[in-house]
């Protein structure tokens, strides 16, 4: 019986003086060698060439120096048996094709870089494929300037690791050292970090550590050890964190993102997914890793329970606090369905969700009856990432809805305004701050039977929602494999600056001017705030800090009245911001607005 070597690291190809170097740990193959492949004239693709060995050495491990150059197509051969390497660092053909060897220098602008903490960071996530015509990091890269203009402190770009076909979310990756060849080349991502560093913004990227995607996922090939077959996730088989090769798959591969293409940090995708019976979790493994690099990394868990002691304990330095989102949700849509059902349209429980973290601390969850979050008192505002929307709360809709499509616009205005008056770490789902018109819709790319089983998954999977009972109704439902549902869900750049576009563009723009410039509310510090309701439409949130108090009122109910709202009677305020039309002609009128004390800096 063959055991797994003291450390597995270094697999794959990498360049070396004399060469490449190639290692491959298998458990089942006897006989390892690497195929090389060359660019023909005329072929569609690269033509498979001469095979050389790679030398047993121990353990299950196989390696050789072979002499090549930068630029060599590749594939492994495991007996018989031709497969791609999961730990490639490019796949120009996708996930099926040859690896490409490639080079990790790169030649960095921003050489003085430090990563900003997270209590700077205003969050902008984003899709690369669908944030620009183009889709691609280079014209990402070129659309940073805006947002750096608006205000926007950190990009988090959605999942990266090569995944089958030209479109999708990045959920199904399966080259997980190889950004998606469809967005551009290693050095376009390379250059994409840099020019957002000279513009003094943070980058984070998403990654998936819970399950892989279903095609082109080669893993098992190599070894049956790298899944848990007998523990089953919403994606399929778990991830095996009770053997070391995919432990050093993990750690090694956020090490690499936050060193060889510099982020500042990873939003850990579904951490409540990661099974690891072992006596160290591997999160808290990662985070001891990461940790231990020079500078300071964000790591942020999407984790559905949602568990303080991952900060606390674990050593994580935040979590996305949808309850927040959820409750902000129904408030203004009254939707019920789905995981809206355990939420009930009340400024009550908005506020205690605000003033508590989260609105669930160990409360039965409706949708599982199982318990839900935990008490949260210890966690600083900076560690709960709020959001209105994000890809999740968008895409997972039937027909991909922003939150300003399913409410008035001077509620989705001043909703705006009180994600960004908040202490917590807010994030903007890309298109946020002008109100796009696009939706952003589910969309793959997947080989044609499987597909099929996506497409009529994704419409079963509405089946129980109120506006989706009738069988043609659901048959409305983007499909998720048409070219088309990919292409709606592009941003339009050139609506920006027209009508209530520009004017919710002006209120962000100001929203996030206040917020690092007031000498209060850039303290992200929820010890000195407090939150209450008047009646049963007017919220409160009041902040105390360096330059005085701060004040925000908002008034949910049926309001008509042209100014906006007042703040209660006993003190002297000074109006300093709204959410309507005295920032921009094109806006309703306000429904919320910022005071400061009387007599109070600001």
């Amino acid at each position: 019986m063959r055991h797994e070597p003291s450390t597995i690291s270094g697999l794959g190809a990498t360049l070396v003086e004399g060469g490449v170097r190639f290692r491959v740990w298998t458990t089942r193959a006897s006989r390892v060698a690497v195929v090389l492949y060359h660019r023909a004239d005329g072929a569609d693709a690269p033509v498979a060439g001469e095979e050389r060995p790679l030398h047993p050495r121990e353990d299950g491990l196989f390696e050789a120096v072979h002499d090549l150059p930068e630029g060599a197509l590749y594939r492994f051969k495991l007996d018989d048996a031709e497969v791609s390497d999961p730990y490639a660092r490019a796949l120009p053909y996708g996930v099926h094709g040859p690896a490409e060897v490639v080079r990790a220098h790169h030649e960095w602008r921003a050489t003085d870089w430090r990563p900003r903490p997270l209590a700077d960071c205003v969050i902008y996530e984003l899709h690369v494929g669908t944030f620009t015509p183009a889709g691609t990091f280079a014209a990402a890269a070129e659309k940073l300037p805006q947002l750096a203009e608006l205000g926007v402190t950190a990009i988090e770009l959605m999942p990266l690791s090569s995944f089958p076909g030209a479109r999708g979310w990045g959920y199904d990756g399966v080259g997980h050292f190889a950004p998606h060849a469809g967005y551009g080349r290693p050095d376009d991502l390379r250059a994409l970090v840099d020019a957002a560093h000279l513009l003094g913004m943070n980058v984070l990227l998403d990654v998936v550590y819970n399950h892989f995607g279903p095609e082109g996922n080669y893993l098992g090939s190599y070894s049956p050890e790298y899944f848990a077959h007998a523990v089953q996730t919403p994606w399929g088989d778990a991830l095996n964190f009770a053997t070391l090769a995919m432990r050093r798959l993990v750690i090694d591969n956020a090490r690499y993102w936050l060193t060889e293409f510099r982020f500042d940090g990873l939003r850990l995708d579904a951490t409540h997914a990661m099974f690891d019976p072992g006596e160290r979790p591997i999160l808290a493994e990662l985070a001891a890793e990461v940790r231990a690099l020079p500078q300071h990394r964000l790591l942020i868990a999407e984790d559905e329970t949602p568990d303080p002691a991952l900060v606390l304990d674990v050593g994580l330095d935040a979590l996305w606090a949808d309850d927040f989102h959820h409750v902000v949700h129904v408030v203004l849509t009254g939707e019920r369905d789905g995981y809206y059902g355990a939420f009930e349209p009340k400024l009550l429980d908005l506020a205690r969700c605000i003033e508590r973290g989260f609105l669930y601390e160990g409360q039965p969850w409706p949708p599982s009856g199982k318990p839900r979050g935990a008490d949260a008192s210890g966690l600083p505002a900076p560690a709960f990432v709020y959001c209105l929307q994000n890809h999740d709360q968008v895409g997972n809709r039937a027909l991909g809805e922003r939150l300003h499509h399913l409410t008035r616009l001077d509620l989705y205005c001043a909703a705006s305004m009180l994600l960004l008056f908040l202490p917590m770490t807010p994030l903007l789902w890309m298109g946020q701050e002008w109100a796009a018109s696009a939706p952003w819709q589910y969309f793959t790319d997947h080989p044609p039977e499987l597909g099929a089983q996506v497409t009529a998954g994704r419409r079963a999977e509405f089946k129980l929602f109120a506006a989706f009972h009738d069988p043609e109704r659901r048959a409305q439902i983007p499909d998720p494999q048409a070219a088309a549902t990919f292409e709606r869900s592009r941003l339009d750049w050139s609506e920006r600056d027209a009508g209530e576009h520009a004017g919710v563009l002006a209120l962000y723009r100001a929203l996030l001017h206040l917020r690092r410039a007031d000498e209060t509310l850039k303290v992200q510090d929820r010890s000195n705030m407090s939150v209450g309701t008047v009646g049963e439409h007017v919220l409160w949130i009041l902040r105390k800090g360096p330059a005085g108090d701060r004040l925000l009122v908002i008034d949910f109910g049926p309001r008509e009245a042209a100014g906006p709202p007042t703040p209660p009677q006993g003190r002297r305020w000074r109006l300093l911001l709204t959410s309507g039309g005295e920032v921009h002609p094109a806006l309703p009128p306000a429904r919320a607005a910022i005071y400061a004390a009387d007599g109070d800096a600001s």
